[in-house]
């Protein structure tokens, strides 16, 4: 009857559609179901032992039998997380997961049955071994089929009559028409092309090869579900970032799924093949043209130099040294004491190296003697100082490390950078340390300190210069990969509080800016970025979870943890006291910092230094804030009595002869 009626079945299964995708069996009930499964296996287990005989056992002693049976299915089930991914999206690895989890059931339950019946315990631990396996194979095929029959009929309800995917593409000149050509020429690819978006007025309303170009201002939920739309494809290279950023959340916002052209010069042998069209990218969502800048002004500068970069396997240190590949330089020398990724970065370099070398030290750059050696050897005109540890949490708990490396490393890295006449000097900065609530950011203003004050000597012929800027895109230890793998992990998405927002730039933005920033200033500046506006938290790991097909606080959790130690709500750039000088970037700014720079900073730190570990925590943070007088810390166990430590009080018998870190 219902094939006689195509609009019913139609009408079924969009309303099934829309069921699917608004609602989802929650993990609680899964396990609920899996071990509310395992007692009825069970129980027909004994029946089919006994041939449906109900007289021939004990039923009491069966109910009992079948209580352990579910406590030991509950508890592999728990280890191995049976029931925390999607039925509708079961994958392989479920399915794996369902078959060990039963398997480990089986083999326990198996073993403790018969050291019961050796050792002789309780009837109820000693389970017919018959009932064990029979029950074995019942409750296997039964999670298989329960999973496998709500994925496939999610498949069927979703799949529309053609079995293809209904897609909007974003642009209507030729890389729209491109796209079109590829999807349609491809029968197996999944997908139907059913209308066109363009803002071209003159394009609206009419067909191309039969395909409707509609205004993007009617993608809305109405159309959406008039249509069945599921996918948007961009396909247009000519946009705002702000533009697109607003379709593609809209779109996000209707669930749809938004895949993105690559560019002309990507694709394969001139020819675009429908395995390059992906998902857009999480920096899509920030709404910020990138930052373009002057590459042949940096370029000049670059020329014939040999260079040194410390901290040059991180994410923004390796980031510059890809950068730096690109220019005629003379030879590159890479500093870093983390051994696996200065292997891998190694490995990569190997492959674009150009005329000039690349050298590869694994060094601590708190190592004096050290560092003077490989002054000494290369010589380097310019550097780029961006060793340091910069996570929060961590600085907060071991204020030791962030004084030794942060502050001690760059002192030492200042002093030989003028000692053996290197010509420019930048440092990466971060905007934690402007109004510092935590130990990181005090120890990073500390260095902007001490950088500030190398500039400022008598005789010195480097040209310091800090570039300060926020959070980057994908560095490691953001936020990102975090949310990323948590999302792969079915969740929950840890957020510290529902306010926090963070100013964020991808790490080829960030490294643009410090390249630039060296050959911008002529010492002494800190320069900040026009990094547009703050993101939420929030906002960001709801537009994860969405990119990733899934529907937040349903699919995925999210949950919030309060604000670590040391933790501020939103970052600044500036400090109440500081404003800015236009450069000749736009969005280039020069901080104008207040001198307020002390003139025994050098002394007091070449002392803190030298009697480090033998202060407290407490000690050495109250330390930090005499140097920093804009540092309040928001870690309440370092806003307690006692008062602030002054240089003065620290031990100075042994400071005749400092030497600053390990020698």
């Amino acid at each position: 009857m219902i094939e006689k009626h195509p609009e019913l079945m139609e009408l079924l299964r969009r309303k099934a559609r829309w069921f699917y995708q608004h609602h989802s069996i929650p993990k609680w009930m899964v396990f609920v179901m899996d071990n509310t499964a395992v007692f009825i296996c069970f129980l027909i287990a004994y029946l089919l032992r006994f041939n449906f005989v109900v007289e021939d056992f004990y039923i009491p002693l069966a109910l009992l039998h079948a209580t352990v049976t579910v406590l030991v299915y509950a508890l592999f089930s728990l280890i191995f997380h049976c029931y925390s991914g999607l039925l509708r999206h079961t994958t392989d690895i479920d399915l794996q997961n369902v078959f060990i989890a039963t398997t480990f059931s089986f083999t326990t339950l198996f073993f403790l049955s018969l050291i019961s019946r050796w050792i002789g315990f309780s009837n109820i631990l000693i389970l017919p071994l018959s009932i064990i396996m029979i029950h074995y194979v019942l409750t296997t095929v039964i999670f298989f089929f329960m999973r496998l029959s709500i994925r496939i009929s999610f498949y069927l309800i979703s799949a529309s009559y053609t079995k293809k995917k209904k897609v909007l593409i974003l642009g209507a000149g030729a890389m729209g028409i491109v796209v079109k050509r590829v999807i349609m020429s491809n029968v197996a690819n999944g997908y139907q092309v059913c209308g066109f978006l363009d803002s071209n007025k003159k394009l609206q309303g009419k067909k191309i090869n039969g395909i409707p170009v509609h205004s993007p201002d009617i993608l809305g939920p109405e159309f959406i579900d008039k249509h069945n739309i599921e996918t948007l494809i961009i396909a247009i290279k000519e946009i705002s970032a702000g533009e697109k950023s607003r379709i593609i959340r809209l779109a996000l916002d209707m669930g749809i799924e938004i895949l993105e052209t690559p560019s002309v010069d990507t694709w394969l042998n001139g020819k675009l093949q429908m395995r390059q069209i992906q998902k857009v990218k999480i920096k899509d969502l920030l709404g910020r043209d990138p930052i373009k800048l002057n590459l042949k002004r940096i370029g000049i500068g670059l020329t014939g130099k040999t260079i040194l970069v410390t901290g040059a396997a991180g994410s923004i240190g390796s980031e510059i040294v890809r950068q730096l590949m690109r220019f005629n330089i003379k030879e590159l020398v890479l500093v870093d004491q983390a051994e696996t990724p200065m292997f891998h970065l190694e490995n990569e370099l190997q492959s674009r190296t150009g005329a000039f070398s690349v050298r590869t030290v694994l060094a601590d750059v708190t190592n004096k003697a050290k560092m003077e050696r490989i002054f000494q050897k290369y010589n380097p005109e310019i550097v780029f100082h961006a060793a340091a540890y910069k996570h929060v949490p961590l600085m907060e708990e071991n204020p030791h490390e962030a004084l030794r490396v942060n502050v001690g490393g760059t002192r030492i890295i200042t002093d030989f950078s003028a000692k053996y006449h290197v010509k420019k000097f930048v440092m990466i900065s971060t905007d934690k340390a402007v109004n510092p609530t935590n130990v990181m950011g005090a120890s990073k203003r500390l260095c902007e300190m001490v950088v500030q004050m190398k500039s400022r000597e008598e005789g010195n012929l480097t040209q310091f210069v800090i570039t300060r800027f926020g959070n980057v895109l994908g560095s490691n230890g953001s936020v990102i990969p975090l949310f990323g793998k948590q999302i792969e992990e079915g969740g929950p998405i840890t957020v510290t509080h529902p306010n926090v927002e963070r100013y964020f730039m991808t790490i080829p933005e960030a490294c643009e800016l410090v390249l630039e920033a060296g050959f911008m200033g002529k010492g002494g500046e800190i320069f900040v970025f026009d990094m547009g506006k703050p993101v939420k938290i929030v906002d960001l790991a709801r537009q994860m979870i969405r990119l990733s097909g899934l529907v937040p606080d349903k699919d995925i959790r999210i949950v919030y943890t309060g604000l670590r130690p040391g933790e501020k709500l939103f970052e600044e750039l500036l400090t109440d006291n500081e404003n800015t000088l236009p450069t000749y970037h736009p969005k280039i700014k020069i901080a104008r910092v207040e001198n307020y720079i002390r003139d025994d900073l050098s002394r007091s730190l070449d002392i803190l230094l030298y009697n480090l570990y033998s202060l407290s925590k407490r000690q050495v943070v109250d330390f930090c804030k005499e140097m920093v007088p804009e540092f309040c810390s928001s870690n309440s166990k370092y806003n307690i009595a006692p008062g602030i430590v002054k240089p003065a009080d620290i031990d100075q018998k042994t400071t005749e002869d400092i030497e600053i870190g390990p020698s």
